[in-house]
């Protein structure tokens, strides 16, 4: 039996997932929409049985219609990694505001408001997300108020699955931007950590698939500079201003340093990402220019993958 390369995509309704399916397809996956995950493990097993030229990179989208068979699906995972294969969870998330955005200009229900809507038997365990949808939906004053009932108990339901994966925060993505992330994802080094450093603007709020957040606004910022304020952290002169404040290589250096001292511990946790994400107030000069020397300097260690949240948005 030789190993498969297996993607299973899965998040909140809302997040983006049909663009990272299309994405993986484009990028030359064999996908599957809404797999049952009791059908996973059949699934693999047929993909085995073809020979060896035939053989399929295999990408998997579950989400939370098939909520009562969620918790069964990461032991499953953990058997399939155990057996060779190599696996990747990628699950994608949004801020709760983003979601009801989406919703509301798409005009599409959400799933679980379905499942509020079925009927509920007296003595079903399947049945208690229902139940518990219902109970909160019939307590909301608006249709706004259901749906973002129905977001905080689909975060509920799929949260293991959060925890057992590589986390990208879409809310401020744009569909073209998340392809991209998601090819990058698919094409690192699966048996290796890859180290994420990406930049944000606090004024957009944090990222939500951040392990560790720095906040580098205390260092001086160009953007009060006339020549440098069109500018970004990847362009010379503003590089060039930076590096001559000694705060700048301090703060860089104590960032590589905690780094250096917990990765090692975070890759014998069997973590497959790590996304440290460094912020300043506008995302366009501070903090992309500690990214893009935090991803020099731990380029030789492995897989370093470089995001700038609001550049890349442009």
């Amino acid at each position: 039996m030789s190993p498969l390369d297996i993607v299973l995509l899965t998040g909140i309704s809302g997040s983006g997932k049909s663009v990272a399916l299309n994405a993986l397809e484009d990028a030359g996956y064999f996908c599957v929409d809404n797999l049952p995950p009791e059908l996973l493990r059949g699934m693999i097993d047929l993909e085995n049985k073809r020979p060896p030229e035939l053989k399929r990179r295999v990408a998997v989208s579950v989400d939370v219609r098939s909520a009562h068979s969620l918790p069964n699906l990461t032991p499953m995972l953990s058997d399939l990694r155990k057996e060779g294969h190599s696996v990747r969870a990628v699950f994608l998330d949004a801020s709760t505001d983003a979601l009801v955005r989406r919703f509301s200009e798409t005009r599409r229900p959400h799933p679980l408001s379905q499942v509020a809507k079925a009927p509920k038997p007296e003595h079903d365990d399947k049945a208690e997300p229902r139940r518990r949808l219902s109970d909160k939906v019939s307590e909301g004053d608006s249709t706004e108020q259901a749906l973002i009932d129905a977001i905080n108990l689909e975060r509920e339901l799929l949260s293991p699955l959060r925890d057992f994966s590589t986390v990208i925060d879409t809310s401020l993505l744009r569909p073209a931007q998340l392809r991209t992330w998601i090819r990058n994802i698919v094409q690192a080094a699966p048996s290796r950590l890859t180290l994420v450093f990406e930049s944000f603007a606090y004024k957009h709020g944090v990222p939500m698939d951040a392990d560790f957040v720095f906040d580098v606004r205390m260092l001086p910022n160009p953007f009060y500079l006339k020549e440098l304020k069109p500018l970004t952290g990847r362009d010379q002169p503003v590089i060039d201003y930076l590096a001559a404040q000694p705060e700048s290589a301090e703060l860089i250096t104590q960032i590589e340093a905690f780094l250096l001292r917990w990765l090692p511990a975070l890759e014998g946790d069997q973590r497959s990402y790590v996304t440290v994400a460094l912020g300043c107030t506008g995302g366009q000069h501070r903090s992309v220019y500690c990214v893009e020397q935090l991803v020099q300097r731990f380029a030789p260690r492995g897989v370093v993958l470089a995001r700038h949240r609001e550049q890349d948005a442009k």
